[in-house]
């Protein structure tokens, strides 16, 4: 039945991604109250929620345009279905933001695989990683995927090495001046905060571990098959994919270096680990499987709401 509705494009399917969406967005206060700040106003909150919405459309775009899927909508009742299971991704509005000009720099970079205004491609890339760092500091380890993306793509001209780095300049000197003007401080407005904390206590909760343990098993399965089914594919697509799951690994750093976890840093593991379980969902060929497969994964977030 879910891998009926979802197994093509329809504007339906992107209805009940909106309602999943916004259960798991009006849950939050009801039970999670101690989590919630109270003094954020309702506008803020309504501006995440849109947000978030349009991250969920945005990686569908990326997933149509590049071929990432055969052409179904599994990728974005996944990215719901862990907003459900872990509703405290909505807590940081800056993260929020941070993670939506990842996916802009994702869709920047995998796009150079069309060999067409590469420099202009790779400048965005430099430039929306320094802007999503401002946000959120350690969004900043995305950056190395730049060129790791090059060397996928096989770009070998050097310049093209450089261009990442004017981008990522660009933002900071243009950050620096506001700065200057506003707070009369050179790097005050640049939010540099590289602290990190490896105490995971606050996982130690049912809701966490369970949340957790469902992205980790289901995600490391999938990716077994991933990188398998990966030379399947049209030589020319297969550096996506590879920037995909090397997507998803620096999203697992992020989440390990978080200074502060409260489960918003896990926001940006659930694009990229998404399209890894949808590609997955794809190779299974018994069709009870499958519906068991992706029963779990709409069952265990709901079974989240009533602990």
């Amino acid at each position: 039945m879910i891998t009926t509705i979802f197994s093509k494009s329809k504007p339906i399917n992107f209805l009940i991604v909106f309602s999943i969406t916004l259960i798991a967005f009006l849950l939050l206060p009801f039970k999670y109250p101690n989590l919630v700040n109270a003094e954020t106003s309702i506008w803020t909150n309504i501006a995440v929620f849109i947000l978030v919405y349009l991250s969920i459309l945005l990686l569908n775009f990326i997933v149509t345009k590049n071929l990432l899927s055969q052409q179904n909508n599994y990728e974005i009742l996944l990215f719901a279905l862990f907003f459900l299971a872990i509703p405290q991704a909505f807590l940081d509005y800056k993260i929020v933001v941070s993670n939506f000009f990842i996916l802009l720099t994702l869709r920047r970079l995998i796009s150079v695989r069309s060999k067409k205004d590469v420099i202009k491609k790779l400048f965005d890339s430099g430039f929306l990683i320094a802007m999503a760092s401002l946000f959120y500091f350690w969004a900043i380890l995305f950056f190395p995927l730049l060129f790791i993306a090059m060397l996928l793509f096989s770009e070998t001209n050097v310049k093209y090495y450089l261009v990442p780095f004017i981008g990522f300049a660009t933002v900071v000197v243009l950050t620096i001046s506001f700065s200057i003007v506003v707070y009369d401080d050179y790097f005050l407005a640049l939010n540099i905060n590289p602290a990190v904390n490896f105490d995971f206590n606050s996982y130690n909760s049912v809701q966490f571990i369970t949340a957790i343990t469902m992205l980790l098993s289901f995600g490391i399965w999938s990716s077994l098959f991933y990188l398998k089914d990966i030379k399947k594919k049209m030589r020319s697509y297969r550096p996506s994919y590879k920037i995909l799951f090397l997507a998803c690994i620096f999203a697992s750093i992020i989440a390990a270096f978080a200074p502060q976890k409260n489960g918003s840093e896990l926001l940006f593991l659930f694009a990229p680990l998404a399209v890894i379980i949808t590609n997955y969902i794809e190779t299974i060929e018994e069709k009870w499987f499958k519906e068991l497969f992706l029963g779990l994964l709409l069952v265990i977030p709901i079974a989240l709401l009533v602990l």
